[in-house]
């Protein structure tokens, strides 16, 4: 492969963001074919350099794969459980990238979940400062008041700490109602949370939307790859340079 700038290599191998990977190499903890590197400027070739950080070897990135899934209810997103649970990545069975899940949802919800080999990309959409916001439909056993919809929306306290402003749409009107809620951050387990603040149960959750990137058509457990047009217009969102 041809030569890129070292802190782009780093950034690319999920070692760091590219500003850490800078930061990295100014301290003089990188270092190419055995002599330290603190320029910058610096290239190398991962297919044909022996590139280091603080001593541990860095192979050479695979190539990028983005994959949008619909993760059922009761998988993990996670690539392994201790207890032994299905996890997103059982699904994905013929995809020889190594993937991991970008963010989570909640093992009882269900709805779009990323999968990618992309360690900036990853980092980058789940940083709280890109405002990413991510959509859900949400079936609660009980309607909020007009008041604490208003509260909702302002954001609810949680362990102590306030949540960002949030979106919410009654969508159904019923005795146990829809609603669609936007967020642009992701803790875990919070819509339950926030709902639960008002006294009410969140009976199913489904996430639909992602930024721009709609679930669409696929069905529980199915999977699809990106376009190259929805990962340049990710990476143009998240201010990722395409790659050279």
């Amino acid at each position: 492969m041809p030569e890129e700038r070292l802190q782009k290599l780093l950034a690319h191998a999920g070692i760091a963001s590219r500003r850490k990977a800078e930061q990295l190499i100014l301290e003089g903890r990188v270092t190419v074919n055995g002599a330290v590197v603190t320029e910058l400027g610096t290239k190398a070739d991962p297919e044909h350099d022996h590139i280091k950080v603080d001593g541990k070897h860095i192979r050479a990135p695979e190539k990028p794969v983005y994959i949008a899934l619909n993760k059922p209810r009761n998988v993990v997103s996670t690539v392994s459980d201790p207890q032994g649970r299905p996890t997103v990545t059982d699904l994905i069975r013929g995809v020889k990238a190594r993937v991991y899940p970008v963010g989570r949802l909640d093992y009882a919800s269900e709805g779009l979940i990323l999968l990618s080999n992309d360690g900036e990309f990853a980092k980058r959409i789940m940083a709280p400062a890109t405002h990413v916001p991510k959509t859900y439909l949400v079936k609660t056993n009980g309607a909020l008041t007009e008041e604490q919809a208003k509260k909702f929306r302002a954001g609810v306290p949680i362990e102590g700490k306030r949540t960002a402003p949030a979106g919410l749409k009654p969508i159904r009107e019923a005795g146990n109602p829809w609603y669609e809620v936007r967020l642009i951050e992701g803790r875990q387990n919070q819509i339950r949370l926030m709902f639960k603040h008002f006294g009410r149960l969140v009976e199913k959750l489904r996430r639909v939307q992602i930024g721009f990137l709609e679930l669409g058509g696929l069905r529980p457990g199915e999977f699809r790859y990106l376009s190259p047009a929805e990962i340049a217009r990710f990476r143009k969102i998240l201010k990722i340079e395409s790659p050279s």
